[in-house]
């Protein structure tokens, strides 16, 4: 199994920043990617970054610019850097892995709880 543990959510006013933090622990193989998604009140989950084992990473032009994804050396913890964040920003935030379980077999995706990011003046 994977588990995945958010830490870093809160309230912020607009323009101000958040750190995010997720640790992956468990009986994985590898992990080929971790990333974060958001999902707000009547919409859908988006992804919102994405790094992969060999360091590139995805933003959608929504938080391109502000947000920053960063992987440690242990390559088990991910770090999602917010900055001038906005009242849309506001959402669940989940941390996500794309994992498998023993070498030669099919990569899972797996998911942390999600912590609550709140924007607003």
């Amino acid at each position: 199994q994977v588990q995945l543990v958010e830490s870093g959510g809160g309230l912020v006013q607009p323009g101000g920043s958040l750190r995010l933090s997720c640790a992956a622990s468990g009986s994985f193989a590898s992990i080929n990617a971790m990333g974060w998604y958001r999902q707000a009140p009547g919409k859908e989950r988006e992804l919102v970054a994405k790094i992969r084992s060999g360091g590139s990473t995805n933003y959608p032009d929504s938080v391109k610019g502000r947000f920053t994804i960063s992987r440690d050396s242990a390559e088990n913890t991910v770090h999602l850097q917010m900055n001038s964040l906005k009242p849309e920003d506001t959402a669940v935030y989940y941390c996500n892995a794309e994992a498998r379980l023993a070498f030669g077999v099919r990569y899972g995706n797996y998911w942390g709880k999600g912590t609550l990011v709140t924007v607003s003046s």
